[in-house]
């Protein structure tokens, strides 16, 4: 991806935290599986990405889509994870579906290289 360093927080919380944190900064109402803030209105360019952001993942959302999905926890963490991540980056699945077909590409092609070195 072309990132040689980047810096992000990671917070693993409960439906209700991440529910109010949806209400209050994307005007949902309801958990949802992850959020990601990005530091800066534009995705970083180079190699040195500094501060990317936030990642906000709701572990009980993450439980149910495991036990649905036949995935772990782990599993399903990391998904959410790489996903958050690829927000920071820039890509958003909500724009158009050929960025959405994009986005899941490579967030497969994460998650197998993931996968291989565990």
């Amino acid at each position: 991806m072309g990132y040689r360093e980047g810096e992000l927080s990671i917070l693993l919380t409960d439906d209700e935290e991440i529910a109010g944190l949806n209400r209050q900064y994307r005007g949902k109402e309801g958990p949802t599986n992850v959020l990601a803030f990005p530091m800066r209105e534009t995705p970083p360019a180079g190699t040195d990405a500094g501060m990317l952001g936030d990642i906000v993942i709701s572990l009980d959302t993450a439980h149910r889509e495991a036990g649905a999905c036949h995935t772990t926890l782990p599993e399903t963490v990391f998904r959410l994870l790489v996903h958050g991540l690829l927000h920071l980056l820039g890509y958003d699945h909500e724009k158009s579906d050929e960025e959405a077909g994009r986005m899941q590409e490579i967030q497969d092609r994460l998650l197998a290289m993931i996968d291989h070195k565990t």
